[in-house]
């Protein structure tokens, strides 16, 4: 049994930060290339663990060099991987993260092997026995299984869907999610209201501007914290990843939103998507900004 099982993506991404990036039929100079783990789940995972909490990712890697790699970096982080699917003969999915100096991200990449988990690769009971379900984007029908098994369970559930919302039909996992995590576009694009007059608590990320919580009972907003950003990926699964942290731990959204928009801005201060601050980091960050 784990206290959060984190279901979605696990990539391997190769980072190039450049001068600026290129406009169409442009050109722009690599300043530096990183390569190392990433996808929202094992992002997402790879705080919790740092948070000291016990993770178990279900996934699907290649059986080649990347994704050996990749399970290499999340055991090593102390995340449960006895129900990461490891798929023969298949390439892990590759992401390219072109960076700015400011931050901003565009990424490239292939599908590769990150949506080959199927419902029937997945034991009930390593859903049904954990404290807690985080979905991030992967096939509908996968993450509405997932969350169906959870709900039966008692497990509360959290979805945090990513960029490719507006193309695929995640109705039935977000009906069954007890908190779901948007940034603003995505929150306009799908609109929120039924799904807060349905009990949902909905999380809006605001990058540098915090975030509000939207509930039944009213909104929580939180201002976010000013850092020099050095690379914005990875930033929302951080937050996400704080904020389940703390309603573990039973904190109410205030501090949840505070918690949350901690990790996303110490995220942001470190190059790659694979940034896990610890528990007393992000505690140390905290008590700092409240003295000012």
């Amino acid at each position: 049994m784990v206290d959060v099982v984190v279901a979605g993506h696990v990539n391997w991404d190769v980072t190039l930060r450049v001068d600026a990036l290129p406009e169409p039929d442009g050109e722009s100079k690599i300043t530096e290339q990183r390569r190392a783990g990433g996808g929202s789940a094992a992002n997402a995972a790879s705080v919790l663990a740092g948070l000291d909490e016990s993770v178990g990712l279900v996934g699907s890697v290649g059986d080649d060099e990347h994704g050996l790699a990749a399970r290499r970096d999340l055991r090593a982080a102390g995340i449960t991987l006895e129900q990461l699917v490891v798929v023969p003969d298949a390439e892990t999915s590759v992401k390219y993260l072109v960076v700015a100096p400011s931050g901003e991200v565009m990424v490239l990449g292939n599908d590769g092997a990150n949506e080959a988990v199927e419902p029937g690769d997945v034991e009930r009971s390593f859903v049904a026995d954990a404290g807690h379900l985080h979905l991030t984007s992967q096939k509908p029908e996968t993450a509405a299984w997932l969350a169906s098994v959870a709900r039966r369970a008692g497990v509360p559930v959290s979805f945090d869907p990513g960029r490719r919302l507006d193309d695929r039909d995640f109705s039935e996992t977000l009906a069954l999610a007890d908190l779901v995590f948007l940034n603003g576009r995505e929150a306009q694009s799908i609109g929120i209201d039924a799904l807060v007059d349905a009990g949902t608590v909905v999380a809006v990320k605001r990058g540098e501007g915090g975030a509000i919580l939207h509930t039944s009972h009213g909104t929580v907003e939180h201002p976010g914290f000013s850092v020099d950003t050095v690379d914005t990926t990875g930033a929302g699964d951080a937050f996400a990843a704080g904020f389940v942290h703390v309603t573990l731990a039973g904190g109410g959204p205030r501090e949840a939103l505070a918690y949350a928009n901690a990790c996303g801005a110490l995220a942001t201060a470190s190059p790659g998507a694979r940034t896990a601050p610890s528990a007393n980091e992000v505690a140390a960050f905290l008590d700092e900004r409240a003295g000012r």
